[in-house]
């Protein structure tokens, strides 16, 4: 199991989880774009219940091209987001890989909503390419 621990930009917000990730990857939607202020977020999907977080987060409910429920929690000091919760993927959080502490083993094998992906954007070969969300 992989022991992951981060926070974000001014400290006041930490967290640690204890899980083999079900998968590290790469979301182009344009709400991830949005959020991160760049052209995608690279998260890291866990159980829920792995993950312990110390401090307060703020929660910004966003929707889903499904229509369903994406709770985007960030630090309301610094704005680092920290992870997202969708409800297509009950039982998971996706941690901003960014946050973590150690970074060295991330390795995204899964890139999605790629239809939105800045068109500069190079996805190397080998890896899970899908237009959206896979079903």
């Amino acid at each position: 199991m992989v022991e992951m621990t981060g926070g974000c930009l001014c400290g006041q917000v930490r967290y640690s989880a204890t899980a083999d990730p079900a998968f590290v990857g790469v979301c182009h939607c344009a709400n991830c774009q949005k959020q991160t202020g760049t052209a995608f977020s690279v998260v890291v999907g866990i159980p829920k219940s792995a993950m312990s977080i110390q401090g307060k987060l703020k929660i910004f409910h966003d929707t889903g091209d499904s229509g369903q429920a994406v709770e985007r929690t960030f630090c309301p000091e610094c704005g680092s987001p920290i992870s997202t919760d969708a409800a297509v993927m009950p039982g998971i959080t996706l941690i901003k890989a960014g946050t973590l502490d150690d970074t060295s083993w991330i390795d995204p094998q899964r890139h999605v909503y790629c239809d939105t992906k800045q068109r500069w954007i190079l996805i190397p070969e080998g890896v899970q390419k899908f237009a959206k969300m896979p079903v």
